[in-house]
């Protein structure tokens, strides 16, 4: 038995009429009644009752029409399934993210994947540390990372998407947040509050050189993990931050966001498997990039002046 019986017996029971389904089907009526005859025999059943000007189903007929149907369906339904898959209008996308982009990039992000997607089911893990997402990439529980350099790049495909300038986070109230940028060196004698350490962020390496070379070692009095926690603890007046603009975003009462005279910024970065080609996946990121492209000077917002300004008040 083949599919083409299934497709010829559905003819011929849907019409009622061997002429007529052969018409349907672009063939000879003699060829038709053959297959059909086929099926029969192998059925070891009569499906069709014939007469002189009618076809009528036998009750297995009328019962065999209805799974015939389905299978026919289900046939159809699975080659337009592949289809979209193949176009990469469907499939299941895990996206991971760091803190800043968590309440920048990564809504509207979301929000244009719906639109220009809508087959693709879309799950996003937020407030991602970078070398958690490296190892979220290589297990396979994300398929897109929103990152920060630098980045182990093997297995890796890396894009840089966009570069942010460093802002400072201080609390409300605090003799700095009455100016309109910030010296790196006015904050020698703060406490801070820094992402974790020990190797799991990115950002807080870039932290500590550029404190460094203003002359300074940060005095590091909490270090967390998210950054909703961070500017959280910058809010209560446990401390001040250095965090990437659009940081800037997440408005949490009690924390205000200041310029540094000082140009100092931070990579964006976009990595996904090299072994992994999956239509959905290179769909999403030409969405990415296009969004990225449309919208790279939002995050300059607190400063949108590019050119780079000398460290004075």
């Amino acid at each position: 038995m083949e599919l083409r019986h299934l497709r010829y017996f559905v003819a011929v029971a849907e019409e009622r009429h061997f002429g007529r389904a052969a018409a349907r089907l672009h063939m000879a009526q003699p060829p038709l009644s053959q297959q059909i005859r086929q099926l029969e025999d192998e059925l070891g059943l009569r499906l069709l009752r014939r007469t002189t000007r009618r076809v009528e189903l036998t009750a297995a007929g009328e019962a065999y029409l209805v799974r015939a149907q389905e299978i026919l369906s289900a046939v159809s339904s699975a080659g337009q399934e592949a289809q979209r898959v193949a176009a990469g209008s469907q499939g299941r996308l895990v996206i991971g993210c760091v803190g800043s982009a968590t309440y920048s990039l990564l809504p509207p992000l979301v929000r244009k994947l719906h639109e220009e997607l809508p087959g693709v089911d879309v799950a996003v893990q937020g407030e991602m540390l970078a070398p958690a997402q490296v190892e979220a990439l290589h297990a396979g529980q994300i398929d897109l990372a929103l990152l920060r350099r630098p980045v182990e790049e093997a297995g890796l495909r890396l894009q840089t998407l966009r570069a942010e300038r460093l802002i400072v986070a201080v609390p409300d109230g605090h003799r700095l947040a009455a100016r309109k940028r910030v010296r790196l060196r006015d904050l020698a004698d703060e406490d801070f509050v820094m992402h974790a350490g020990g190797g799991r962020s990115a950002l807080q390496a870039t932290v500590l050189a550029l404190c460094r070379e203003a002359g300074f070692e940060p005095r590091v009095r909490h270090d967390v993990a998210e950054t909703s926690t961070l500017v959280t603890f910058v809010a209560a007046g446990l401390g001040v931050a250095l965090v990437p603009a659009p940081v800037a975003e997440l408005r949490v009462p009690g924390a205000a966001y200041r310029p540094l005279t000082r140009r100092a910024q931070v990579e964006l970065v976009v990595a996904t498997r090299t072994d992994d080609d999956a239509p959905h996946l290179l769909r999403a990121l030409g969405v990415l990039t296009a969004l990225v492209r449309r919208t790279h000077r939002a995050p300059g917002s607190l400063d949108a002046d590019s050119r780079p300004t000398s460290d004075r008040r």
